[in-house]
């Protein structure tokens, strides 16, 4: 199962709930969404976000995401949640995402996220911060796509 994280930064287990299916006996997508947040908040722990936005009220807010379902989940599994960034600009960062079924062997989905960097104080959208910035270029390395401006 290793190579199906292949390239992802962070990786976390998340078991599946008996209350994440549905009435159609699979785990309802909207679930999805919700691993998702799971793996985007563990980078975001990671990276140091979190603390900084404690400090600073600077942080991010998910501008718009997308999932693409490749197997149904049952209970029980566990899922291993990958995330990455795959592209940083200046006041924002797209990340993937994949859920990987232990019962399967499998990727269940994948998606995607734009995260935009935001002043809570202002509301108004401010640069991805220095430090952040290094700590997300340092952690992805050569697979991240910066964009300068």
């Amino acid at each position: 199962m290793k190579d199906l994280l292949e390239g992802f930064s962070v990786v976390t287990d998340f078991r599946v709930a008996w209350g994440d299916m549905d009435s159609f006996s699979h785990v309802n997508n909207a679930k999805y969404f919700t691993y998702f947040e799971s793996a985007r908040i563990a980078y975001f722990e990671e990276t140091g976000i979190v603390s900084h936005m404690d400090m600073t009220r600077e942080g991010p807010i998910l501008a718009s995401t997308q999932c693409r379902f490749k197997l149904p989940l049952t209970y029980p599994d566990t899922l291993s949640l990958g995330a990455r960034v795959s592209k940083l600009e200046s006041d924002r960062f797209t990340m993937e995402y994949v859920a990987v079924s232990h019962q399967k062997k499998a990727i269940a989905a994948k998606g995607e996220g734009l995260i935009v960097y935001l002043d809570y104080n202002t509301n108004a959208k401010t640069d991805v911060p220095g430090p952040i910035r290094a700590m997300i270029m340092d952690l992805e390395g050569d697979g991240l796509e910066v964009v300068e401006g």
